[in-house]
């Protein structure tokens, strides 16, 4: 006899609590192996030992798991499926068991490798392929039922001695699934390009952050626009007129008061975005620590100090909280104040102390692949998440340049162009910035059968989705980066 089992408990993460009991309770007894080989089993009245028992659990998030029981488990995080995945997988399991399950077969229906691409793309971006299973098995139920609709009627052949009659069935045409009429069997779009601005070129105020969501990662826009009093205008001050509210709205005070002990800082900032907790008091940092940044850049810009701001994240509708977003926040604030963009497709995270370090993040390997899709080619990460990307495969990072920062003197001299805003005047106070650039290659190739396809018109690299252009090919010009940084895996000191 053995009593070694494997018991999987599925969604613990959603046990619930009542008047009948707490089960978080009885898995405590189970689930600790100190105390677990004395189990009894109440309903039977006998003990079982359950010390040789490999219990796997699975949950969606650990949030709502109760702390004593999450203490006694192993926590394995599973990233979810990337695209280049999702492609391998529809192709080799999930179109065959579709086709197999409506019994339209391969021979009738052709699903362009386009528009599967587009599928994945704009309906399925889920960390699984459960939505993706559902999306073929609804275009396999529709096929199947044109074709009992538009079955064309058997012919009937008889012999010239009308002996013997044979039923003859016509051939039944295929079906073809392409871009254009991909709607017409599953809809309009669930989800579209998050990329607002065109070519990636953001105005003054405006960052791109990276989120890491219950779908994967995400890009996080933060907008930061701010005006100042009219005094402060009149002594030759930046001013942004008719962008927030006049002075003493919002119950502010008037923008010629000072609030005692503010040390004659009477600006403040509106921050909305349907934020969190821990992303309100990033904002708050950020603010602090960004209006004595650009004092060191300039000792006369007191913008920060003074000005109205106003920031926000796009899409209020949606709940959005999380540390990483100091670094983009303040980022946001410096380019605010200096009336100067960022440079174009490039996007951050990481969260910000009020000494300017830039601390560790989670989602790395989502918040790329959310990079990727919408076509940023440099990334500004902590560095202490630099053997967090270091272990992605090498057709994740295909066509990114990733620098690794410690303190945000370095983020300011990777996000802006020194030529517009000058250089750092002073020696940047984190450790070595280090740089790497992996350059574009052939997606892998997928050698599974393609039941559904034949595989015509496939573009290059199918399983990386569309081609990306290498910007700086023919041109001998290196990825875009400051003076002094390495171009793979170097530093600068």
């Amino acid at each position: 006899q053995s009593s070694n089992p494997v018991v999987l408990i599925d969604e613990i993460d959603k046990l619930g609590r009542d008047y009948r009991g707490d089960p978080s309770s009885a898995f405590l007894e189970i689930l600790d192996p100190e105390q677990n080989n004395a189990f009894r089993d109440h309903y039977l009245d006998v003990p079982v030992d359950l010390s040789r028992v490999l219990f796997v659990c699975t949950a969606n998030t650990t949030d709502t798991i109760p702390g004593p029981l999450l203490d006694r488990m192993e926590v394995i995080r599973i990233a979810g499926y990337v695209y280049e995945e999702k492609v391998a997988i529809a192709n080799q399991y999930l179109i065959p068991q579709t086709a197999e399950a409506s019994g339209i077969g391969s021979d009738r229906l052709n699903l362009d490798s386009e528009a599967l691409s587009k599928m994945i793309r704009d309906y399925a971006r889920e960390a699984g392929v459960r939505h993706l299973r559902q999306l073929l098995e609804k275009v396999s139920r529709k096929v199947a039922l044109s074709l009992v609709r538009n079955k064309p009627p058997a012919e009937v052949e008889v012999s010239e001695d009308e002996a013997e009659a044979k039923v003859v069935e016509r051939p039944i045409e295929r079906t073809d699934i392409t871009v254009n009429n991909l709607s017409q069997y599953i809809g309009q779009p669930l989800h579209f390009s998050e990329q607002l601005y065109a070519l990636g070129k953001t105005p003054p105020g405006v960052v791109v952050g990276l989120a890491w969501t219950s779908l994967g990662g995400a890009t996080l826009f933060v907008e930061a626009r701010g005006r100042v009093p009219r005094s402060w205008e009149a002594r030759g001050g930046i001013g942004l007129e008719g962008l927030l509210p006049r002075p003493g709205d919002w119950g502010q005070p008037e923008a010629s008061e000072t609030k005692p002990g503010s040390g004659g800082v009477s600006g403040f900032m509106k921050v909305t975005g349907q934020l969190g907790s821990v992303m309100n008091e990033s904002s708050a940092i950020s603010l602090t620590y960004s209006r004595l940044f650009v004092r060191e850049l300039d000792p006369s810009n007191t913008f920060l100090d003074e000005a109205h701001v106003h920031l926000n994240v796009p899409e209020g509708a949606t709940p959005k909280d999380g540390p990483s977003a100091g670094v983009t926040m303040c980022s946001a604030l410096v380019s605010l104040a200096l009336n100067r963009p960022l440079r174009p497709n490039l996007a951050m995270t990481g969260e910000l102390t009020l000494t300017g370090k830039v601390l560790k993040v989670g989602g790395i390997k989502e918040k790329v692949i959310a990079a990727r899709r919408e076509g940023v080619k440099t990334l500004i990460l902590p560095k202490h998440n630099e053997a967090d990307y270091s272990e992605l495969k090498e057709y994740l990072r295909a066509g990114l340049t990733a620098h690794f920062v410690d303190h945000f003197d370095d983020v300011y001299r990777l996000a802006f162009d020194e030529e517009q805003v000058g250089a750092l005047p002073f020696k940047p106070r984190g450790m070595p910035v280090v740089s790497v650039s992996t350059p574009l290659a052939p997606s892998p190739n997928d050698d599974g059968p393609r039941p559904l396809s034949d595989g015509a018109g496939a573009p290059e690299g199918e399983l990386g989705g569309p081609k990306m252009p290498d910007d700086n090919a023919g041109s001998g010009s290196e990825p875009l980066r400051p003076p002094g940084f390495a171009a793979s895996g170097g530093s600068s000191r």
